[in-house]
């Protein structure tokens, strides 16, 4: 079989889509060209001495819009990372912050590196001196450009980011908004590693809310019911294939890796198969309770009711649009179908929840955690005990008029005040449930919005567009 190359480069297939939106709303070209273009994009490149040889690695920043600041959005260490793909990520993090009504502009940042290749002090190098390049040239600081972990980064890596920008600065005592994505003993908050994750469940949580759309979709039955085949198990596809299976009792009947799939119809056990590739150098081969298949890619094809792509970019292309037989797909990952792959899936009828809503989960948590560092206190610090309280007061209420005693563990849930965990899941539960909503409604009352990315871009460009007029940009 030929294999097709597509036309577009990541930051152009983004692009197409959004001016879908703009078509759709009859935006001004001379606004639309304003609101797509890359603010600034910054080229690194820096020595490091590495077992006693010199090694020059390159490194970008782009900063895509700043209607709102600071600019916001992860840093990937990857080998396949490359200037457009970061213009590319930048854009839809502008994009996506809009959707979710979170204030900031769209930032990204990669290394081009394989982590791999190199030990934790190896990586530590590295990454501070990268650092000390970015804050140096105005690339990063808690006013204007904060980071996050993405691909090949986490908490370790933001940690050594963080430290490195309090040396510098050592004056700003808001130092640790400088990142997200920290250690909770850091600076960072209690549900953040999983924030992704979990915000792709709320948004299929919510999009099972809305029967038209389930109707539309072809989805028959709850989200329990859904068969579903996920491709990756990193940080994000594993909190949402996990709670999908543990908290709505989806069946996860295949997951893609790297080096293959594993299919089980009668549903994988997700918490194994991560041990397992723990034990197995990320690898998912040899693994017991399922069938394996070499060609991860093919698995794409899978007969489904969900796809969750929640790998890399450029997944679903013209190659295996047209084979495609989920009736949703549900993009966890950035960019994972392109813009020729999106018209052919569109034509068939097969419904896409896009990224630029999907994936917010990170950039809203992330927000509440830059709240909390420039705020400098813990969520429910004030309130939780007092909150405690007032469940007293009403247990003893319900008493008084009843005569009779409340069930211990109605009592307990009653009382509990919320802890920061509680809070930052509600708040994300309540945006992603509220943008939904909104895209929802774009859909609906414009008869020129087909499908739930033209929606999303909508919504997005909507506001970005009164925030520029607002400031008088344009």
């Amino acid at each position: 079989m030929t294999t097709k190359k597509s036309r577009f480069t990541f930051s152009e297939s983004v692009d197409h889509m959004v001016d879908r939106a703009f078509k759709a709303l009859g935006t001004d070209p001379g606004v639309a060209n304003a609101i797509k273009s890359c603010d600034a994009v910054l080229q690194i490149q820096f020595p490091v001495t590495i077992k006693n040889k010199i090694k020059v690695f390159t490194g970008w920043r782009a900063t895509h819009s700043t209607h709102r600041l600071p600019a916001k959005g992860g840093i990937r260490f990857a080998h396949i990372v490359n200037q457009d793909e970061v213009e590319a990520l930048a854009a839809l993090m502008t994009y996506k912050c809009a959707i979710v009504d979170v204030p900031f502009g769209g930032s990204k940042g990669g290394l081009l590196i394989d982590p791999r290749d190199y030990s934790r002090d190896e990586m530590h190098l590295i990454t501070r001196r990268f650092t000390r390049e970015l804050v140096r040239k105005g690339f990063l600081s808690p006013a204007t450009n904060v980071p996050a972990p993405d691909v090949g980064t986490g908490a370790r890596e933001m940690a050594w980011i963080m430290d490195t920008y309090k040396q510098l600065h050592p004056e700003d005592i808001d130092y640790q908004g400088c990142v997200t994505g920290k250690p909770v003993h850091h600076g960072g908050i209690q549900g953040r590693t999983e924030a992704t994750g979990r915000g792709v469940v709320y948004a299929l949580r919510e999009f099972f809310r809305h029967p038209a759309d389930l109707k539309a979709a072809g989805i028959k039955g709850g989200l329990g019911d859904m068969r579903i085949v996920i491709q990756g198990l990193g940080n994000v596809g594993y909190h949402a294939a996990k709670l999908l299976e543990e908290e709505d009792e989806a069946k996860i009947i295949a997951i893609i890796e790297r080096d293959g799939v594993l299919i089980n119809d009668d549903g994988l056990s997700v918490e194994h198969v991560r041990q397992y590739m723990n034990e197995n150098d990320g690898n998912v081969h040899g693994f017991p309770d399922a069938s394996y298949s070499e060609d991860g890619l093919k698995a794409l094809e899978l007969n489904c009711d969900i796809l969750i792509p929640a790998a890399l970019e450029s997944q679903i292309t013209v190659n295996n649009a047209e084979n495609i037989k989920a009736n949703l797909i549900c993009e966890a990952a950035n960019g994972p179908v392109t813009f020729e792959a999106d018209e052919i899936l569109n034509k068939r009828g097969i419904t896409i929840l896009p990224d630029a809503y999907v994936n917010a989960g990170g950039v809203t948590v992330s927000y509440f955690e830059w709240i909390r560092n420039l705020s400098h206190i813990r969520f429910g610090r004030m309130e939780r005990r007092y909150d405690e309280m007032r469940g007293r007061h009403v247990i003893s209420a319900i008493e008084a008029m009843t005569g009779n005693d409340v069930p211990d563990w109605l009592e307990a849930e009653i009382v509990r005040g919320a802890d920061e965990l509680d809070l930052v899941r509600s708040g994300l539960d309540d945006t992603m449930r509220l943008a939904y909503q909104q895209i929802s409604q774009a859909k609906e009352s414009n008869k020129k919005i087909n499908d739930f990315r033209t929606a999303s871009y909508v919504v997005a460009v909507s506001k970005i567009s009164r925030s520029y007029l607002d400031i008088g940009v344009y």
